[in-house]
């Protein structure tokens, strides 16, 4: 666990959990969609878009704050940190494809870009994998020890900056479902009173709901004891 001095650095490994998630969800989801069946089409490209945007906004923020200030601070693991921003590219090539094949796949839900986008999706997710693994086990280290905490936070306010405000607490639906309980309360810690008060009394039913147009299934994780 982190000081009030240090960076939080376990925020990170919890946003890592959610695209861990979706990413391992979404190929099948894909899949399960029949030829012709636009309104399940396009419910799925509007929470895939979603994803995408998200992903594409973490590693936005990591180029443009993590990066450059571990490259001037710990020079023997320059490598490593090349190694990370190649793997950004990789994944921004995936997020491209992806963004590329979606519209037409809404409107038409056609068989061949249905297998394309969740063979797309199945390389991203083995390229996430091995780059958010990597990322946890060897730069989250460097960042507690060479980052001051007020730059942590602005790396994860310039990330938190660019979620719509209509979809704030769907997302920390999913922030906080695979989240432990200690997780749990320090995220919701970090809201104002009234924001906590909203996620108890409509938050947490909005995304059961959302979870369950999206997966076709509820999710039964957000008990009031873990989320008050």
């Amino acid at each position: 666990m982190n000081t009030d001095s240090s960076p939080a650095i376990w925020e990170m490994v919890v946003v890592h959990r959610v695209f861990r998630r979706e990413f391992r969800l979404a190929p099948e989801l894909i899949r399960q969609v029949a030829p012709g069946d636009t309104e399940r089409a396009a419910t799925l490209a509007a929470y895939l878009s979603e994803m995408l945007t998200g992903l594409h906004h973490h590693h936005e923020a990591e180029d443009k704050l993590l990066w450059p200030v571990l490259l001037g601070r710990v020079r023997l693991e320059s490598d490593l940190i090349h190694t990370m921003e190649e793997q950004h590219e990789r994944v921004a090539g995936h997020i491209s494809a992806l963004e590329e094949l979606l519209p037409a796949w809404r409107a038409e839900a056609d068989a061949d870009r249905r297998d394309r986008l969740a063979d797309t999706l199945l390389e991203l997710h083995e390229e996430l994998l091995v780059h958010l693994d990597q990322e946890e086990e060897r730069i989250l280290p460097l960042v507690a020890e060479h980052l001051t905490k007020a730059e942590w936070d602005t790396l994860s306010e310039y990330a938190r900056a660019q979620l719509p405000k209509d979809r704030m607490l769907i997302q920390l639906g999913a922030l906080l479902e695979d989240a432990t309980p200690w997780e749990r309360e320090a995220f919701l810690a970090l809201m104002p009173m009234a924001a906590r008060v909203l996620w108890r009394l409509v938050g947490q039913r909005q995304y059961r709901r959302e979870c369950q147009k999206v997966r076709r299934r509820t999710i039964g994780v957000f008990h009031a004891s873990k989320h008050t």
